[in-house]
């Protein structure tokens, strides 16, 4: 059999940031959309087209303003915005050297609370 067109839409927009809110995302360096245009990476998976849903968009299609008290949405995985306002960079690329697949292959444990991070974040001892 031969494809004639390969179409990838999404409903949601291109995921660009680790979540550092206590789920086990990649790291920055593992989302595809990371350091990507939606072109390259159209090239790199193959497609023939590719969409992403506009975070604008996505944000009116679930906001409802009449009956919603919710006033704004954690877009942090979409647009790099934390809603703890205290992510910095170097915070990411210390999220990055102990969250990556090379440090969880490694059999490290997780223990007790890291200094110095903006917010409470679990440390890495070897087993």
């Amino acid at each position: 059999l031969f494809r004639s067109k390969v179409f990838f839409a999404s409903a949601a927009p291109p995921v660009k940031y680790p979540n550092v809110y206590g789920i086990d995302m990649p790291v920055r360096h593992e989302l595809i959309a990371a350091g990507h245009t939606v072109e390259e990476v159209r090239q790199i998976i193959g497609a023939d087209r590719l969409i992403f849903q506009d975070l604008d968009d996505l944000i009116d299609a679930v906001q409802d303003t009449k009956h919603s008290k919710v006033e704004g949405f954690d877009c942090a995985v979409f647009d790099g915005k934390y809603i703890t306002g205290t992510i910095t960079e170097e915070y990411l690329n210390y999220l990055q050297e102990q969250r990556n697949d090379k440090a969880k292959a490694g059999g490290v444990e997780v223990i007790g609370s890291t200094p110095d991070t903006p917010v409470d974040m679990t440390g890495v001892q070897e087993n």
